[in-house]
């Protein structure tokens, strides 16, 4: 620090600034200012929830800088996200038209949008397995930490090692190097991603797709939470677990990746470890806080109040009442976005009663108030429908 009281010299002052002045329009000054943008801002406006490990990377393509990062070079187990990279390997030689042949076009819209692990599974084995991954990190320039998965798992593609850093680098080159018809086959079916995953039935609606409103575009990724109680789309059918490798295996993932904003301004890579034992929906819920913490330009947050919810399998409905069949289920204790609230049913669930019914829009239905975390009947501060 300049101890000013020492200077007494108008025109040693005067030659200080100007050597300043120097320095910084030297071409040296002028890369070391471009290093210090695309460096991390200060991560403590970032809400890392207790038990949770994360490793995040929000890169604005506007302005081609960071905007986030926190341990954005920590290897995570890729889980789905891998499917990036299954999908750019599987078109890579098919230039210049890059045609899918009828009988993989449906597997392949259903790997992307609904993270169908049976359609991943078998691009993965015809391609060559980790010798995919090998292939695209050395295509795509990716730093040494994205991994196939162990040599002994070769067939587990969601084992393979990636990062937030790596992650955005993929989304940079879909977006602004891959052909155009590649970038329209990969990120057009990201921009359809369903909210049930097609094969284990998980709502994959989490992270930036509960964070911000349309558009954006997302591959998620889940792995690790075995039997535990999980809210579905469906009753799930099959279930996930892990076994202990390098990179950790066996604590439960969950992570959201992808584009916000008109023009796919920001790209959004969030991966999370989770302490053994956390359920799918209180996984869901720290992830939204966590990705509704970041800085990410161009996008918009939905309008609404979050509460939390209880109980298991509670059903979202079309309608205020049990009339209907439910839409889907809640993931259990997850947390919601509430647009509003209506009379509707009296429910009952000794030794408590309730006729306020909340619309959650991000679902398009209803889920009785007597679910919601809340004291009273009526939520606080929720206008009515």
């Amino acid at each position: 620090m300049f101890r000013w009281s020492r200077w007494r010299s108008v025109a040693v002052l005067c030659a200080v600034v100007m050597a300043v002045m120097t320095a910084l329009l030297s071409p040296s000054a002028t890369a070391a200012t471009n290093a210090a943008s695309s460096a991390p801002r200060d991560a403590a406006g970032v809400t890392v929830p207790a038990g949770v490990t994360a490793g995040v990377a929000v890169f604005d393509r506007q302005t081609g800088t960071f905007t986030e990062q926190l341990n954005p070079n920590m290897q995570f187990r890729s889980a789905s996200v891998v499917k990036l990279l299954i999908a750019l390997d599987y078109l890579w030689n098919r230039g210049p038209d890059y045609q899918i042949p009828s009988g993989d076009q449906a597997k392949w819209n259903s790997m992307l949008r609904s993270s169908d692990d049976d359609a991943a599974s078998e691009f993965w084995v015809r391609n060559g397995e980790g010798s995919i991954v090998t292939r695209m990190a050395r295509e795509l320039s990716l730093s040494s930490n994205t991994t196939p998965p162990p040599a002994n798992q070769d067939g587990m593609w969601g084992y393979t090692a990636l990062t937030a850093a790596d992650t955005v680098k993929i989304y940079r080159y879909l977006l602004d190097t891959s052909p155009a018809r590649v970038r329209e086959l990969i990120m057009g079916n990201l921009k359809q991603s369903t909210r049930c995953s097609a094969t284990d039935h998980f709502d994959q609606h989490f992270g930036i797709a509960g964070a911000f409103n349309k558009p954006w575009a997302v591959k998620q990724g889940w792995s690790g939470f075995g039997d535990i109680e999980q809210g579905t789309c469906r009753p799930a059918t099959s279930a996930l677990n892990s076994k202990a490798a390098s990179v950790d295996l066996t604590k439960p993932a969950l992570h959201t990746t992808g584009t916000v904003g008109s023009g796919d301004r920001s790209i959004v890579a969030v991966y999370t470890l989770h302490d053994v034992g956390t359920s799918y929906g209180k996984a869901y819920t720290d992830l939204g806080r966590l990705t509704r913490s970041l800085n990410v330009p161009g996008g918009v947050r939905p309008a609404g109040t979050w509460f939390g919810t209880w109980s298991s399998g509670v059903n979202v409905r079309p309608e205020p009442n049990t009339t209907r069949d439910p839409l889907l289920q809640l993931p259990a204790g997850v947390e919601v976005l509430v647009g509003c609230q209506t009379r509707g049913e009296t429910v009952s669930v000794p030794p408590y009663t309730n006729e306020w019914w909340a619309y959650l829009p991000q679902y398009g239905g209803y889920v009785s108030n007597i679910y919601m975390s809340s004291p009273d009947n009526q939520l606080p501060g929720v206008a009515q429908c």
